[in-house]
Formats: structure tokens, sequence, C-alpha cells
């Protein structure tokens, strides 16, 4: 990443795509990072892109085993150095989603769904025949990030949307420029781990 993010940040991803794939772009409407994840790989191995060209890897998200219901995460810029990592909440995240980033093993930011109803009548309503495909219209998760201590720094919300998936992200206070990184490649992984949702 060259420069700081402009926030707020959009992600978007068709959800009738073959390869999951997505585009974040900042205030400015300009790109600045792209997924296109490869189907059929046991072990997540995702390359992130500065646009759609995938000319120019900027970092790598890798879970750390094959099958776990919780699996660590890592993240990596393209010469191999750490950056961190996130891991799913696990129990928890059945009935919530969270999540935490990590930095050296320390919780940095926890990423936590606002509403256990919204997931619920997400759920429910997406089971519906016909019907279940406006689940994306009417339901919209939002995700809240916070600091160990309880500072909400970012939020992620999932925009109105039927044959595609949307999110907003919006800054709420100060971050540094590892934290942005972090928050970047760590969101990037709820929006994969979650797109089927919302």
């Amino acid at each position: 990443m060259a420069q700081r993010l402009q926030f707020p940040l959009q992600i978007s991803f068709k959800l009738v795509a073959f390869a999951p794939q997505f585009l974040v772009s900042d205030a400015r409407n300009q790109p600045v990072a792209y997924v296109r994840q490869k189907l059929f790989k046991l072990k997540e191995a995702v390359t992130v892109f500065a646009n759609d060209k995938q000319d120019q890897p900027l970092y790598q998200i890798k879970a750390d085993r094959v099958i776990d219901f919780s699996p660590l995460y890592h993240f990596t810029d393209p010469q191999g150095t750490a950056l961190g990592g996130i891991k799913r909440h696990g129990m928890r995240s059945m009935w919530k989603a969270g999540f935490d980033i990590l930095d050296h093993g320390a919780t940095q930011f926890s990423i936590n769904e606002k509403s256990v109803m919204t997931r619920f009548l997400d759920g429910l309503f997406s089971q519906i025949p016909v019907l279940g495909i406006l689940s994306g219209y009417l339901f919209h998760p939002a995700y809240q990030v916070t600091r160990p201590d309880g500072t909400l720094v970012a939020e992620l919300t999932k925009q109105p949307a039927l044959f595609e998936g949307k999110f907003s992200v919006e800054q709420l206070a100060p971050l540094g420029e590892r934290e942005e990184q972090q928050l970047l490649l760590g969101l990037m992984t709820v929006v994969l781990l979650e797109r089927l949702r919302g």
C-alpha cells in the first residue's frame, strides 16, 4: 500500500461470480485492493492485488491449517514480512460473528457483529424459496471494530443490494499506517468468510 487509506472505503463483489472476487475503493473512488479467491483450495491462500489487473501484489492472506473451526489467517507483504493476522472467535461466532486482529499474538482489534437478531433473521429468511434472494436487500449485517480498551475505531456495514454485495467502511478513530494495513486485511478476510450472508 503506497499511500494511506482515504476513508470511507467501499467493498463490492458479485454474488453470482464463478470465483469469489471483490474490489476495495477509497473515498475518491480509486481502487486500493482487489481479491480473486481461487476455487477448490482446501487451505485458504488469497493474494491481494492493487487493482483488478492483478499485476501488483500487495499482500497475502493464508490460513494456518487445512480444516479447522477457527483457523488463524496470517497477513504478509510480497516480501513475506508478517503483518499480523485474524482469528474467528469460534463457538461464539455461531450466534454472533466475532474476530480478533492479532499482531505478534496480541489482540490489536476486535471485530464484532452488532446484532444477533439480524444474523438470525437473515439466515431464516434466506431459506425461503424465491423470496430468499431478497434477504440481501432486507438484512444488513454491521460489524464494529474496537481496540482492547473498547475504543470504537471503525465500522463495516452491509449496504442494500440484490445481486451484488456492497459494504462501507467508516473510520471512527485515528489509525497508524500498520494499523490501517491490518484493518484492511482483517475486514477483507471477514468479507470473504461472511460474504454469503446478508
